[in-house]
């Protein structure tokens, strides 16, 4: 029984044992975060590029819709993201800033609210476009942490608010 409490052979290979899960599943989590925060930076550019089609009158004077508006944002998106029904876009335009409100996009039962608009509105008003993007996180442990939404779903949000340049009848004046 001495021999064996003082033999070292194999102490190496238990001791990575005890330690190969939390790392790799640390390893993991670290990967998985960095996905999530490079996701969200794709979704802020696409945003903020198929935006300047409403700012400028672009998407107005083409009677772009809803679904080719978010076609803009799915050509963007689509090496790195699904554009499914993970992919939700509102558009909604006010007369000024200080009208600018939103109820929260997420239910009290944790998934996304279906009452999206599209409204680019018209030369001078005040446009928020948000769009949603419904990731789904495979860490086992760090989902918890890095989900807000039920089913270890992380709800990525891009927003963009602007005021929509004059165009049109506007430049006449």
């Amino acid at each position: 029984m001495r021999r064996f409490s003082r033999a070292k052979d194999g102490a190496t290979a238990v001791e990575f044992a005890l330690v190969a899960m939390p790392f790799f599943m640390l390893l993991l989590a670290i990967f998985e975060t960095s996905v999530i925060y490079f996701a969200s930076s794709t979704l802020e550019n696409a945003v903020d590029d198929a935006s300047r089609q409403i700012r400028t009158g672009q998407a107005q004077f083409a009677n772009m819709t809803a679904t080719q508006f978010r076609q803009l944002i799915c050509d963007q998106i689509n090496v790195f993201m699904k554009c499914d029904t993970s992919l939700a876009v509102d558009v909604r335009a006010f007369s000024d800033f200080e009208q600018v409100t939103f109820p929260p996009e997420i239910n009290p039962d944790g998934t996304l609210k279906n009452d999206q608009q599209y409204s680019p509105g018209g030369a001078g008003d005040v446009v928020v476009v948000r769009v949603f993007y419904q990731w789904p996180v495979v860490t086992p442990f760090i989902g918890v942490v890095l989900s807000n939404m039920a089913g270890n779903v992380r709800l990525i949000e891009a927003v963009t608010t602007f005021r929509n340049e004059p165009f049109g009848s506007v430049l006449a004046n």
